[in-house]
């Protein structure tokens, strides 16, 4: 069962994984945009060490978190959480969630996901476990439809809210669909780029750039 009825309100903490693979200006501000609207503490960034679900990343661990470091510099909105990265194995996110709880207690945590990964939600480790740890951020995609004939449907339905003051009343529990601002970039576009010899300047931050062309990656 969900953790639930905190007497003292608490502002939620957003949690954001994936590869970073390189982390690019769609990563930071889909985080910033869903900090300032939900009102969430802080957005963490989690860099994943074996995604279960996709191939390998190209860049070391250490090269990755050297990239979210430079991209995030000296600003508080922002943090990185090195978790999965010093964990052996699959990155399952039900683990990290766990992991997580420990440390934080009751505080609110906030998952966010984008649709397509949430319309696959079903093929995650111990998936229906989820919301007992956190709660659920969906971002869909323009134009998302739910899938009729889903077993995401009756779990959802029965979850979903609207209102984000909802999130600081509970440590876990809810779903919430929010749309974002969608950047049309991604770490393959970029890596794509770079394989071309072509610059992807402007569609990331110049300090990841940096190491990027440093450290002679994606090439």
């Amino acid at each position: 069962m969900a953790i639930s009825g905190n007497k003292n309100i608490q502002r939620p903490i957003g949690i954001f994984g994936g590869t970073f693979d390189p982390v690019h200006f769609g990563h930071l501000r889909l985080a910033l945009e869903l900090k300032q609207f939900l009102g969430l503490a802080e957005v963490r960034l989690l860099p994943c060490h074996v995604p279960p679900h996709r191939e390998a990343p190209i860049a070391t661990p250490e090269q990755r978190l050297l990239m979210l470091k430079a991209a995030l510099g000296d600003q508080s909105e922002l943090t990185i959480d090195e978790r999965e990265l010093k964990r052996d194995g699959f990155s399952y996110m039900f683990d990290t969630l766990t992991s997580l709880r420990r440390d934080l207690g009751t505080t609110p945590l906030c998952l966010i996901i984008g649709s397509d990964a949430f319309i696959g939600l079903p093929e995650w480790h111990r998936w229906q476990e989820l919301i007992e740890l956190c709660h659920i951020i969906v971002m869909p995609r323009p134009g998302w439809k739910r899938i009729e004939k889903s077993p995401l449907n009756e779990w959802m339905d029965s979850r979903q809210a609207i209102s984000p003051e909802a999130l600081s009343h509970s440590s876990a529990g809810l779903i919430i669909f929010n749309e974002v601002t969608q950047l049309d970039i991604s770490a393959t576009k970029i890596r794509d780029l770079l394989k071309k010899g072509e610059s992807p300047r402007y569609l990331l931050p110049d300090s990841v750039l940096s190491i990027i062309i440093e450290q002679e990656l994606y090439k």
